[in-house]
């Protein structure tokens, strides 16, 4: 007990007067206790997507392979967005990336990019198919979807994440595929660059919310808009600050016998329930 009492407090490293916890002294194992960066001491090199994985199954007879990734899980409104490349071995674009680490610019570049010079598909789940399959099923549905519109049938099929999909051939999840394999960063480029300009496109139709800017993610601006002016029929319903906000904005009334139920959203939404 003496010894936790002199810990109390801490020095998780969180403190910032215990920037780095002293060796030997406490109770932190020695995994857990960061080292003091040498100084001139050169940050560690970030590995970028290669095409080592596709060339040495095109070298084993193995042809086409498609990369496949998916962009929009997480906001509250919008579709999500599966693309499905294949990349031409002699014309593999420089600087692909995880689309995640790419400016909004570079994006668009080699976005022009990948669809002049490779086999691209792209497919979008609505949020009606997110409500009713989930997001992850909506997701692998995009996916295979997407693979399934390529113009030549793949033979293997590298898709990032942990999850599978239904196809004609091998498949091949990879856990943060879209920064280790070529075609699978080209895939993320291509939904990240499909979706934003689709979310830009719904934010003229719905002004106010600001998809444009944060493509449906739950930032402060799109919560607070939401709590405004309640969802679109372009918010995903099931998702718990959607729910919120549109219980926020229905109103039950009855009369003469009848239920009536409105949702303030962009559009009014009303439905005339017979009472029991």
């Amino acid at each position: 007990m003496a010894r936790r009492n002199r810990w109390r407090g801490g020095n998780s490293g969180c403190n910032r007067h215990f920037a780095i916890a002293p060796r030997g002294n406490g109770p932190q194992h020695r995994a857990m206790i960061r080292q003091a960066a040498s100084p001139g001491a050169r940050p560690a090199k970030v590995r970028r997507p290669d095409f080592a994985r596709e060339r040495a199954l095109f070298k084993a007879g193995v042809w086409p392979v498609a990369g496949c990734d998916e962009a929009g899980r997480g906001p509250l409104a919008g579709p999500v967005v599966a693309a499905a490349v294949v990349l031409d071995p002699k014309r593999v674009p420089k600087g692909l990336d995880d689309s995640k680490r790419l400016t909004r610019a570079r994006r668009e570049e080699l976005f022009e990019e990948i669809c002049t010079t490779a086999a691209v598909s792209v497919v979008s789940a609505s949020p009606e198919r997110i409500a009713r399959d989930n997001i992850l099923q909506a997701s692998l549905w995009a996916l295979s979807r997407a693979v399934a519109g390529l113009p030549e049938p793949p033979r293997h099929v590298l898709v990032d994440g942990r999850d599978t999909i239904e196809v004609n051939c091998a498949c091949e999840a990879v856990i943060g595929g879209d920064a280790l394999i070529a075609s699978v960063a080209a895939a993320s480029i291509v939904a990240k660059v499909t979706r934003d300009r689709l979310m830009c496109a719904l934010a003229d139709e719905c002004p106010g919310y600001g998809f444009e800017s944060h493509m449906g993610y739950a930032v402060p601006a799109h919560l607070k808009a939401l709590d405004a002016m309640g969802p679109t029929i372009h918010h995903r319903r099931l998702f718990a600050p959607v729910v919120a906000a549109a219980q926020r904005h229905t109103r039950i009334t009855i009369a003469n016998g009848t239920v009536r139920v409105e949702r303030e959203t962009a559009t009014m939404v009303s439905l005339d329930l017979a009472a029991d």
